[in-house]
């Protein structure tokens, strides 16, 4: 039985759902050939920071001595400007080196929050070849004074910044901690997001006990974590008419066959590619197969939202129910 595993992820035309999401494999040409061979889709290049940018374009570096001097604790949690991989410039020229070496999409990465000139390098990404561009908003509020909708309508002004400036589509990638995401990503789509990612994965930073200091922590994700991914891809998919990719726990073909069927158009995988190397893409592409065949399907798209909130024989499951159910058949 012959398969079909191409898909459309952000008006591209994919060989397959499988993307490569932001990492150092991007800051590599054979890094990223090898993930090309291996079947790798799409490949999302690392983020360029919205500090990072600022940095460089206000030309700091008296004024980082002087907050260094006064403000030397709160500083030394962002990195030196040289611990950043690559300077917005050499970020430019490795669009164009990928674009040129590879035949895959190529999607550049901008992870901010606030509207600024920043966004200027939306357009430097498009004039260096960039096939799309992924708006990375990680925004972390503290202020008692600041309430949702005013972030949410920041984002959202950020977004239509660098949409207007720009031909080639945006997706956002977006933390799942929105009090009410159906009408946030709604929001999203009207100001022109071609895409949504669910979900940024948030590290979380650790207490050393001993040194009485916050640190910043690492943890790769596992399969537990697509459980998230799939519930809100299956809740969205049904009313979202861009694109939906997973990002976070998908380790396996089984996973990738999950993602379909709660209704992405792609997974973005990066741990498993960290921990097992760029042939790992084939296995999951492989056992993504014996599935397919298992079930019968010859296409990607005839079970795409198979089990999302429209077509899931029980549609509860996905909703309050399935916290109840759980919870009452708990026994001791």
């Amino acid at each position: 039985m012959q398969l079909n595993l191409a898909t459309t992820y952000l008006g591209l035309p994919l060989r397959n759902p499988l993307i490569v999401g932001a990492s150092p494999f991007s800051d590599d040409l054979e890094a990223a050939r090898q993930l090309q061979e291996a079947g790798a889709a799409a490949l999302v290049m690392r983020s360029l920071f919205e500090e990072q940018i600022d940095l460089e374009q206000r030309a700091l570096n008296r004024d980082l001595e002087a907050l260094t001097e006064s403000f030397a604790e709160a500083s030394s949690f962002f990195p030196e400007y040289g611990e950043y991989q690559l300077t917005p410039d050499r970020y430019l020229r490795q669009i164009e080196l990928l674009t040129s070496e590879l035949d895959i999409p190529i999607i550049a990465s901008l992870n901010g929050r606030h509207p600024g000139g920043w966004l200027d390098y939306a357009r430097k990404f498009e004039a260096a070849g960039a096939d799309a561009i992924e708006l990375n908003f990680y925004q972390l509020v503290t202020d008692p004074k600041v309430s949702g909708d005013e972030i949410e309508d920041e984002l959202i002004e950020t977004l239509r910044s660098v949409v207007t400036a720009v031909r080639i589509p945006v997706a956002v990638k977006l933390s799942p901690f929105h009090t009410s995401l159906p009408h946030f990503t709604q929001a999203l789509r009207q100001a022109g997001a071609a895409g949504l990612v669910l979900f940024n994965r948030l590290y979380q930073p650790d207490f050393d006990v001993d040194a009485l200091e916050v640190q910043p922590t690492l943890r790769l994700s596992d399969p537990g974590e697509l459980l998230l991914r799939l519930r809100w891809l299956a809740i969205l998919s049904p009313n979202h008419l861009g694109s939906l990719a997973a990002s976070g726990g998908v380790h396996s073909g089984t996973d990738v066959a999950k993602a379909v069927l709660a209704g992405a158009d792609a997974v973005q995988i990066v741990s498993a590619v960290l921990r097992q190397g760029p042939a790992v893409l084939k296995t999951l592409l492989q056992d993504f197969e014996t599935w397919m065949r298992t079930h019968e399907y010859t296409h990607v798209g005839e079970f795409r939202g198979g089990l999302n909130l429209r077509h899931c024989p029980d549609p509860a499951a996905l909703e309050r129910a399935n916290y109840q159910r759980i919870l009452q058949t708990w026994k001791i």
